[in-house]
């Protein structure tokens, strides 16, 4: 981790100022707290890094806590291609209770019992929600709708019937049980392709037992190469403004591939290169001999084209 602060911004910071300022930006891994919107972070850390270039590569809801992205600077022309990789959750679902939200933060719409579910059905309605499935996401979610958020439909009394999309949940394991009466909440945790929403999780698996369910508690924990171990709160970071570089960061998330001078110039102005097949099929991260970052790379049909130039 390296600080984003210039010898100037932290003697404003030493001053209680918040006016840092970077020059080609970074990653800031945050663990986001409850109760804030992700816009609301972006808002923050707009305000630590002195720069309204800010963005985050995926949406947490209210609710959720855990790791969120930040781009900050040239570093949000990454967020795009981070925001698709795989991400992992800790989660509790609550079965016996179905909420308009499929969340603690909806109006609960039905109650069944779910005294009766055994732990081995459980496991199975689990299970069967792995793998590549179809899903269709929350009624309040943001998926657009003619051009308008579902949530904005839902929340005027016209929740939009959304159509289902193929999301790949590589693991759902129920780690812990709790039976409360006649409900029972569920420990688990999910690693799953980008677009999958655990609050549709929660819905689906309450629903293929009969009694219905929704999310209780929702914690992000990975997202792609970035972990919770590394993230940090906002407070932490008003304390000490510290970004991943933009050379760290595609080196972290991406395959590399080493470019000699002479390529380095070639592709920082827009030129192809033969493509390297053991770097992968991309994005793949090119870096010049010194190590800096110069571009972004799509190797398709023999050639790498840079679509993100980062060198100056």
């Amino acid at each position: 981790m390296t600080s984003g602060a210039s010898g100037e911004s932290r003697a404003a910071e030493g001053s209680g100022r918040s006016s840092r300022r970077v020059s080609t930006g970074g990653l800031v891994i945050v663990d986001k707290p409850p109760r804030l919107t992700s816009h609301d972070v972006v808002g923050r850390i707009r305000r630590l890094a002195g720069t309204r270039r800010v963005g985050h590569a995926g949406t947490l809801d209210p609710m959720a806590t855990g790791v969120l992205v930040i781009g900050v600077d040239k570093a949000t022309r990454l967020l795009g291609h981070l925001a698709l990789t795989e991400k992992e959750y800790s989660a509790t679902i609550r079965l016996g209770q179905a909420t308009d939200t499929d969340d603690a933060d909806g109006e609960t719409v039905a109650e069944t019992s779910a005294a009766g579910v055994t732990d081995a059905a459980l496991h199975a309605a689990a299970a069967a929600l792995t793998g590549e499935i179809r899903q269709v996401p929350p009624g309040f979610s943001a998926v657009k709708v003619g051009g308008t958020r579902a949530y904005r439909l839902a929340r005027e009394g016209a929740a939009p019937q959304l159509a289902a999309r193929t999301v790949t949940v590589r693991a759902l394991d129920i780690v812990a049980v709790r039976r409360l009466g006649d409900l029972l909440d569920a420990d688990v945790t999910v690693t799953c392709s980008s677009g999958t929403y655990i609050r549709a999780l929660a819905r689906d698996l309450g629903a293929a037992l009969g009694v219905g369910g929704h999310l209780t508690v929702l914690r992000r924990t990975r997202v792609g190469p970035y972990r919770i171990g590394s993230a940090h709160t906002l407070d932490q970071l008003a304390a000490s403004f510290e970004m991943i570089t933009l050379a760290d960061a595609a080196a972290a998330a991406f395959p590399r591939r080493d470019l000699t001078a002479e390529q380095a110039r070639l592709v920082a102005h827009g030129g192809r290169l033969p493509a390297s097949e053991m770097a992968g099929p991309g994005p793949v991260a090119a870096f010049g001999p010194d190590g800096a970052l110069i571009a972004l790379l799509a190797e398709e049909g023999g050639q790498a084209r840079p679509f993100a130039v980062f060198a100056s």
